[in-house]
């Protein structure tokens, strides 16, 4: 396996694109600034220099590059597989009532065997706006054989939740989702999602919520009982909910929890918007954490994502953007604690995201997760 990072940045690149290693069995990763426009000069050179290989990227809510984050970029990781198979499928997202739909279709197109090597790992890059973005982990999950790695995130826009997209060797579309299919037993991941939040405060029964709307904790309304909670913090909703998300629940599942990032609210209806579905009947608690907490995990999280990789290897970090807003000018610190786990041969890129996918706490599951730090590293024996 050879991997090679590379950084358009300020109308160039750090170093030029390494074409040699273009072929089927090659991975360009590429994640780029949301303003990065569809006909630009650097995407054109992107699929020209590597025609062969499987190009695949989204927009960012911040680029992530070795040991930095940056922003006006596109970050660039090459990897180059000796024994790994690769398959990649997009479908269109037509509305947000297709999503578990396309999740099927692109399991469909990933689950048959490639070059006779059976399906290992799946990486998904996502629409960030109009996707419903649990079920399609749940749909995906669900159609894809057991035992197969899911992970990657939903493609960002800055603070702006407006306009996202995907990219591959043909151009940029707009609502669509991308799955790349690693297929083969030479294939060694490693994986692993931390948050650093800490649950206080009791823990209250969803009793009526929609998909992403909460509307009752308790029986009560629960726009009411955040601003409770937040005290003179919640003169600044919805951007203050960001330091206290929900630690949420199915009622049959407990031991799934997922956080949940608060994105709006809604004075008239009493209710609160978050990243990802509440199930009504489950329940849900609220969560803080502080700087050193965040960091902390991050580093957690490569330690066991990295831990028994050797030789040449490619670590992709998502992080959420409601993270990179909490942590305001200790972003890097965070990129930099995944950084410096690192073995020497391996390179580091990602992005900020809209949600990121990985296991959940249930060995066997796959969840959509908010403020968390997710690493999976990628080599060959």
């Amino acid at each position: 396996m050879r991997v090679q990072a590379v950084q358009h940045q300020a109308g160039s690149w750090s170093t030029p694109l390494p074409s040699e290693l273009d072929g089927a069995a090659t991975w360009v990763l590429a994640f780029a600034s949301p303003d990065t426009p569809p006909d630009a000069p650097a995407l054109k050179q992107l699929s020209a220099a590597f025609p062969q290989s499987v190009v695949m990227g989204c927009s960012t809510a911040g680029e992530i590059a070795g040991d930095a984050v940056h922003d006006d970029s596109i970050c660039v990781a090459v990897a180059q597989f000796e024994h790994t198979r690769l398959r990649v499928a997009r479908t269109l997202l037509s509305a947000p009532a297709d999503t578990a739909a396309a999740g099927e279709r692109l399991a469909a197109a990933l689950i048959r065997p490639e070059g006779g090597q059976a399906l290992r790992a799946v990486f998904v890059l996502s629409d960030g706006v109009c996707v419903n973005g649990s079920t399609l982990v749940r749909a995906l999950h669900a159609a894809l054989p057991a035992g197969v790695l899911v992970t990657g995130g939903l493609a960002g826009d800055a603070e702006r939740f407006k306009r996202t997209w995907v990219l591959d060797g043909a151009g940029v579309h707009v609502r669509h989702i991308m799955a790349l299919g690693l297929y083969g037993d030479r294939l060694v991941t490693g994986q692993a999602s931390e948050g650093g939040w800490v649950d206080f405060g009791p823990r209250r029964q969803i009793t009526r919520s929609s998909g992403n709307v909460l509307y009752e904790l308790d029986g009560k309304p629960a726009l009411e009982l955040y601003k409770a909670y937040l005290a003179d913090r919640a003169a600044g909703l919805p951007g203050t909910g960001m330091l206290f998300p929900l630690d949420v629940c199915a009622a049959d599942t407990p031991e799934q929890r997922v956080v949940r990032t608060l994105v709006g609210v809604d004075e008239g209806a009493q209710s609160v918007t978050f990243a990802g579905d509440l199930p009504e009947g489950g329940f849900a608690r609220l969560t803080r954490s502080s700087t050193e907490r965040l960091v902390d995990s991050a580093g957690r999280a490569a330690d066991v994502a990295l831990q028994g990789m050797q030789g040449p290897s490619l670590a992709v970090s998502v992080s959420c953007v409601a993270r990179r807003i909490v942590l305001g000018q200790h972003t890097d610190d965070e990129v930099e604690a995944v950084a410096s786990r690192l073995p020497a041969d391996a390179v580091h890129v990602g992005f900020y995201s809209y949600g990121e996918i990985a296991p959940g706490r249930a060995p066997g599951s796959c969840a959509l997760h908010n403020q968390t730090m997710t690493v999976t590293a990628y080599g060959e024996r």
